[in-house]
């Protein structure tokens, strides 16, 4: 797979970059350029699988699939977008610039080997891969306490997590003989369940809940969101995130399909209690990066939805929530970053004085809660037809329940639109948006007003 190599490649370029020069515009520029790369080296992979049978390498460790390599192309999309808008940003955090680029591409990595995993041993090293730089990304702001402690917490959660991954990982293979994901439904699908198997499957169910931040294993988000700086918040919060859900559908849509009655009400609660507790902790935030914290644990129960529906529309639910997420996410951070006050009050006032930045953001708002014609409205739409599909409709209470907490999700999302529009303040800038930055965020716009008229175009790839 040529975008892995690359990913890897362009991550080493960029570690020298900065060995190279110290001119944070030439280091920004590059990041683009090779970004731009890899997404057509990404593109190039899909040309190909398009010829060709899905492929087994590395030992049949890594199965490429077409499928898996449009996930690729959008989340590497959605990161080059990510560059675009907050290059400048990224460079405000330190004297580190290149290596923070090199840290990204390095998180790309990983997400690959996550979307292409067909060995337990590859889903521990994407997870790693992942999870080793945002640490890093974390207490990448030397200069303030939170930073730190975001960067240690973070490290410590992460670090459990991955050990109770492991645990599960040493009891499906003591089951099953095999870290290869092809074995598990023969070995485990018996009239009774090996007791080993499935203690391994609710190590795994805990292990990545903690990755993509499900409750009760949310704990960590808030704090360490709120510490890091807020441009690889963003990052964080969507294209990392929603590589872990990948790997979390690939698991068990592919490896433990057929035993899914003995897990998926499992699931089920963790999806009601993660949409529980975001929802209504958001609500009592007063720091916008705060709810937006907490709304991402919210966004989490609802892309749980894929996981929980054992059906074909599952997997249109996983990408096009992804992209979807990822690109309203990543333009309300490119706003909240040129802000100086993160609170509601900072928001008051600003649609008189950035009529487009205040536009921008009303947009990317009202797609996080799933108003019509938005591409939030159309992934939550998905993720709900889903379970619906699902046979005897055994869940229609969870969607009855989803519709409720996405109702309250507009109360907080939209108090942010009630400031800027509706009350008298003046909002404070860090930096001048100028005309480039305004053509950014109305480009964004129109891809999540694009994805919420025709979310066909991303299943037609």
């Amino acid at each position: 797979m040529n975008a892995i190599y690359a990913a890897t490649v362009f991550g080493i370029i960029m570690m020298f970059a900065g060995l190279l020069t110290n001119n944070k515009k030439i280091v920004g520029a590059l990041a683009i350029i090779l970004m731009a790369g890899l997404t057509c080296i990404a593109g190039y992979d899909i040309m190909i699988a398009q010829l060709n049978e899905p492929q087994l390498l590395y030992n049949n460790m890594l199965k490429i699939e077409r499928f898996s390599l449009v996930f690729n192309v959008l989340m590497i999309g959605c990161t080059f977008l990510y560059f675009l808008l907050m290059h400048k940003d990224i460079s405000k955090v330190g004297v580190h610039q290149s290596e923070y680029f090199a840290l990204i591409f390095f998180v790309l990595c990983g997400m690959m080997l996550l979307s292409t995993f067909n060995n337990m041993l590859m889903l521990f090293l994407g997870i790693e891969i992942i999870s080793i730089p945002q640490y890093i990304l974390a207490g990448s702001d030397k200069h303030n306490l939170k930073s730190s402690e975001a960067s240690l917490k973070y490290f410590l959660m992460g670090a459990f997590s991955t050990g109770i991954l492991l645990m599960g990982i040493a009891l499906l293979y003591g089951a099953t003989h095999s870290f290869n994901i092809k074995d598990f439904a023969s070995m485990l699908h018996t009239e009774a369940l090996n007791p080993l198997g499935l203690a391994g499957i609710i190590f795994l169910i805990v292990g990545l809940s903690f990755k993509v931040s499900a409750a009760p294993m949310h704990m960590w988000t808030p704090d360490v969101y709120d510490g890091t700086p807020t441009p690889f918040t963003a990052f964080m919060a969507t294209v990392a995130k929603s590589a872990a859900f990948f790997a979390f559908m690939r698991l068990f849509h592919v490896a433990l399909i057929d035993i899914s009655v003995h897990w998926v009400m499992i699931i089920a609660i963790i999806t009601a209690a993660t949409l529980f507790i975001g929802n209504i902790t958001a609500v009592f935030q007063q720091s916008v990066k705060r709810m937006l914290a907490y709304s991402s644990v919210a966004q989490a129960g609802f892309m749980l939805f894929a996981i929980v529906a054992v059906n074909a529309v599952s997997w249109h639910t996983v990408l096009i929530y992804s992209v979807a997420y990822s690109v309203a996410t990543i333009g309300i951070f490119s706003v909240l970053v040129k802000l100086k006050d993160y609170t509601y009050d900072g928001f008051n006032g600003l649609a008189k004085k950035e009529p487009v930045l205040a536009f921008a953001a009303t947009i990317f708002l009202f797609s996080l809660a799933g108003i019509p014609l938005t591409g939030g409205f159309m992934a939550k739409y998905y993720a709900l037809l889903a379970v619906v599909q699902m046979q005897q409709g055994q869940f229609m209470w969870l969607v009855i329940f989803a519709l409720l907490m996405a109702a309250i999700s507009v109360y907080y999302y939209f108090r942010v639109i009630t400031a800027m529009y509706f009350k008298q303040g003046d909002a404070e800038l860090t930096t001048t948006v100028t005309a480039t930055d305004k053509l950014l965020l109305i480009l964004t716009c129109i891809i999540v007003l694009i994805l919420g008229i025709a979310p066909q175009i991303l299943l037609a790839i």
